[in-house]
């Protein structure tokens, strides 16, 4: 997308999906599941605590740019509301970055706590961390009690 492009009308939910799609495609998760699955569910987990459209678009890009798979420099200037990129920004973990200052932006970020709740939510799913080796599912469940806790968010939400 050039930045002439970028000042066209924003972009709707099922582009930002078939974007986010495109953007992950070949990418699986640590069970070895196509990613597009996670952000499937993440959008639908926004969606399904009452979050707006900025919110289920920024929850289908959640991973985008930590993950390589679009740029910042893209996300500067694509067709998104101001809200959604700012979304996008704040969960999106820089390198070395501590959890405590990660959690601290999606707080201070409106909007982004709800699809920081609904990552976690899918990330935390029984179901998806039973597939994983018993070291990682352990190790990944503590990481996101962790961050459950530094967002204020109880275990079940």
């Amino acid at each position: 997308m050039t930045a002439g492009e970028a000042h066209g009308a924003p972009l709707g939910l099922a582009d930002v999906e078939a974007l986010a799609r495109a953007a992950h495609e070949g990418q699986t998760d640590k069970a070895g599941r196509p990613y597009a699955e996670h952000l499937r569910a993440v959008a639908e987990g926004v969606r399904a605590r009452g979050g707006d459209d900025d919110q289920i678009a920024a929850a289908w890009l959640h991973d985008a740019v930590e993950d390589d798979a679009l740029s910042a420099r893209w996300l500067d200037e694509a067709p998104l509301s101001r809200r959604t990129k700012d979304i996008v920004r704040a969960v999106t973990k820089r390198p070395g970055e501590p959890p405590e200052a990660y959690a601290g932006r999606i707080l201070a970020t409106p909007g982004a706590l709800l699809v920081k709740q609904a990552d976690l939510a899918h990330n935390a799913d029984p179901a998806r961390l039973a597939r994983l080796d018993a070291a990682t599912r352990t190790r990944l469940t503590e990481k996101y009690a962790r961050m459950r806790a530094l967002l204020g968010l109880d275990q079940k939400a």
